[in-house]
């Protein structure tokens, strides 16, 4: 097996054919894809939980069987429970700008997993009422559509925060948008994990 030689550090937002009815993901978006191509020294796949909750173990089982670490999506307060429950190494969690939202971050941090925010300007997120104890992501498929600057800036001191790619597709396993943000905002990356 041949293997990327300019890996970038860390991707734990990575999708696959197990987000089945995320109409972006493409057929050949398989977890044994993701640990062949190994663009990143970190991988981590995040799949949408709805799509896949009740084929948890076959999920766990496939990311184990390509060495890749098992975090999920979790698509609002609504699934916060249920996805608490089960084993994962780390949470992706969509924070809409509503009570119940920012109440729920507090039920993923008591599992003692990573909570990481993804889009918050795309979600409208209030960065001011979220736990410090939560990672902030940016990656490629959002950062872009808002000004960044002003939304992410003031609190680059505040947070950790990940680089992600939000990938989908095989040729969106990159972080370049992400990176030259992260670069520009003087963030320094954080990784979760050791392998």
């Amino acid at each position: 097996m041949s293997v990327v030689t300019t890996q970038i550090p860390q991707d734990l937002h990575i999708h696959t054919t197990f987000s089945q009815w995320d109409s972006a993901v493409v057929p050949q978006q398989t977890p044994e894809l993701i640990a062949r191509v190994r663009h990143a020294k970190i991988l981590g796949v995040s799949d949408h939980f709805e799509h896949f909750a009740d084929r948890f173990d076959a999920y766990k089982a496939e990311m184990e069987k390509w060495g890749l670490h098992a975090g999920t999506e979790v698509d609002g307060s609504d699934y916060v429970d249920d996805a608490a429950s089960m084993d994962f190494e780390y949470y992706i969690y969509h924070c809409r700008d509503r009570r119940e939202e920012y109440q729920a971050i507090e039920r993923l941090l008591d599992t003692g997993k990573p909570v990481i925010i993804p889009h918050p300007m795309v979600l409208d997120t209030d960065l001011n009422k979220v736990p410090r104890e939560c990672y902030v992501e940016i990656n490629n498929r959002y950062v872009w559509r808002d000004d960044w600057l002003e939304k992410i800036g003031p609190f680059t001191g505040d947070f950790r925060f990940l680089i992600g790619s939000d990938a989908h597709q095989p040729i969106w396993l990159n972080q370049n948008v992400a990176r030259y943000v992260a670069t520009e905002l003087n963030i320094e990356e954080t990784i979760l994990f050791d392998r």
